[in-house]
């Protein structure tokens, strides 16, 4: 539930990103909008910081981006996602607050100075430290300012770590402002000495102690890897959510009490190992010991869990699905990317007037070196477009260009195609790769940001960007443009091909947004010299290597 002063600003905010071209823009919106609200919690303590408007656009670096996104705008992502975020930063320090939950102005603040992007690390910089500003909230609503030793040990600490001193909220709050008033007075949050579950046996507090530890070491290895071997910024939030989430369900249960029952000396599993254990022979090796504990650590919290609390084990339940999914995406991603590292450039072709001709131009495609030909032809019979694949996949055999069909996993199954290419409003991910196995390449259009971060998840291998412009060959409504394809290069690791009225003479500038690979038509099956066409764009793309 929001308060009134956070439905305001979040309007605010959503007026102002309407006009932001990346989706970053969502968290200097909210920031913005906070500053608007001016006689709110987050504003005043902002102020305290010197931080206002003219600070924002003067010093803040991701302000000072805004300006080098050119070109047409890309649609924005839904606010549930982006706001959403903002909240998960902000669920170890929302844990110690009373139910019904009313998320304030300072919690909004608090989950962007909690988060890992650009503007937190300038607002820290600033003096917004997270664990400065828990510290000043809890106060802000009578609870003791000074939070356990213990919760500064490592910023993964479980929320319930922190318990606010078992006072009741003084009668004048320090914050006066009337912008958001709370239904009732806070209630002090559970004192160690009134656990909120059953009894729990000094066992049953060690094993879910070692099982939390264990899934919080694996997320940050597996954040880890994310964030600077595979450098991919949506997986990498992912994790970091997770492991939020995690803290906040452990906060549930006893952490002191929980660390009172710990005997690592007495464990008689520390000294267990093997060899393997000891040794990884690459960083890949590092993700996948990583993934496999985490999924054991969070089945062995669920279980144990239920004899504590149904509803903790139910979260854990929750978590440990939606880490088989991100583990998954990061597999997907890893083993795309080595498949695909030198496939860069894509050209879609049609059926041709003849068999002769597809098949002509098939050809001198393959020797050109074109990496990936896909067919995509709606106007032929199953019968004719079954033969015209086939005639494809004989022409690729033995050459490194890999062949693939659009919109048709029966097909591409049937011709031993390398793959399938898919819409959004065509077959799902999963349904193409029940037909074309394990494999096969499955690869989908996306159309935004949130398409991209989806087929992602989703297990897609290569993802098409676009429309970039205007395209003699597929009309949209909207062209979203070079910015699109600059915040998927910037976010997602998976291959993605531009794709939409790209020639070689905008090349250049989609080139340099860092996506992976150009997907074009007309500019070389409608070229002079398909051949000449070909290696211009190849050129073009070695400059960017």
């Amino acid at each position: 539930m929001l308060t009134a002063g956070s439905s305001r600003v979040i309007d605010h905010a959503k007026q102002l990103a309407a006009d932001e071209p990346l989706e970053n823009g969502c968290l200097r919106a909210l920031l913005l909008g906070l500053l608007a609200e001016s006689e709110c919690r987050a504003a005043l303590m902002l102020a305290e910081q010197g931080i206002d408007e003219a600070s924002l656009h003067g010093q803040c670096p991701a302000f000072q981006h805004v300006a080098e996104a050119t070109g047409v705008r890309v649609v924005r992502p839904g606010w549930d996602a982006a706001i959403g975020g903002v909240i998960a930063a902000a669920q170890p320090l929302l844990v110690d607050f009373p139910r019904p939950l009313e998320i304030s102005t300072e919690h909004l603040l608090y989950g962007l100075v909690a988060g890992e992007h650009e503007l937190a690390d300038w607002l820290v910089e600033q003096g917004l430290a997270p664990g400065k500003l828990r510290r000043q909230i809890l106060q802000l609503h009578g609870y003791g300012a000074e939070p356990l030793e213990c919760a500064e040990l490592t910023d993964d600490a479980p929320s319930s770590e922190v318990h606010p001193a078992n006072s009741s909220p003084p009668a004048n709050s320090a914050d006066t402002a009337s912008a958001e008033p709370f239904a009732a007075p806070l209630a002090s949050p559970p004192s160690d000495s009134a656990p909120r579950q059953h009894d729990v046996s000094v066992a049953t507090l060690r094993v879910l102690d070692a099982s939390a530890n264990r899934a919080r070491e694996a997320l940050r290895v597996a954040e880890d890897y994310t964030r600077f071997v595979l450098n991919d910024r949506h997986l990498t939030e992912r994790l970091k959510q997770l492991r939020h989430r995690l803290a906040a369900a452990l906060a549930t249960i006893e952490g002191p009490q929980r660390y009172a029952c710990r005997d690592t000396p007495g464990d008689v599993g520390t000294e267990l190992t093997t060899a393997s254990e000891r040794n990884r022979p690459d960083v890949d090796a590092v993700l996948t010991a990583a993934c496999k504990r985490l999924g054991e650590s969070l089945r062995s919290l669920e279980e144990f869990g239920k004899t504590v609390d149904d509803a903790f084990a139910a979260s854990i339940e929750r978590i440990r699905y939606d880490a088989y999914t991100v583990e998954a995406a990061l597999h997907v991603t890893r083993g795309a990317l080595a498949r695909l590292s030198d496939a860069r450039l894509y050209v879609l072709v049609d059926a041709c007037a003849t068999e002769a001709s597809f098949v002509s131009l098939a050809e001198e495609l393959v020797t050109a070196g074109v990496d990936v030909i896909q067919l995509r032809d709606k106007r032929l019979t199953d019968r004719e477009l079954v033969e015209r694949a086939r005639r494809l996949c004989a022409v690729a055999a033995g050459s490194r260009t890999l062949a693939i069909i659009n919109d048709r996993p029966d097909i591409a199954a049937a011709v031993g195609a390398a793959g399938v290419h898919v819409g959004q409003d065509e077959v799902r991910v999963r349904d193409a790769r029940a037909i074309v196995g394990a494999g096969a390449l499955v690869g989908v259009s996306t159309h935004s940001l949130d398409d991209a971060r989806r087929a992602a998840l989703d297990g897609a291998d290569y993802i098409g960007v676009g429309p970039t412009f205007p395209s003699t060959t597929k009309r949209f409504a909207d062209y979203l443009g070079v910015p699109l394809v600059a915040a998927v290069a910037q976010e997602i690791r998976l291959p993605a091909f531009a794709i939409g009225g790209i020639t070689t003479t905008n090349a250049a500038e989609v080139l340099a947004t860092g996506i992976h690979g150009l997907a074009v038509a007309a500019a070389v099956t409608q070229a002079r010299d398909p051949a000449i066409a070909v290696s211009e764009l190849r050129a073009l793309l070695g400059r960017f290597a």
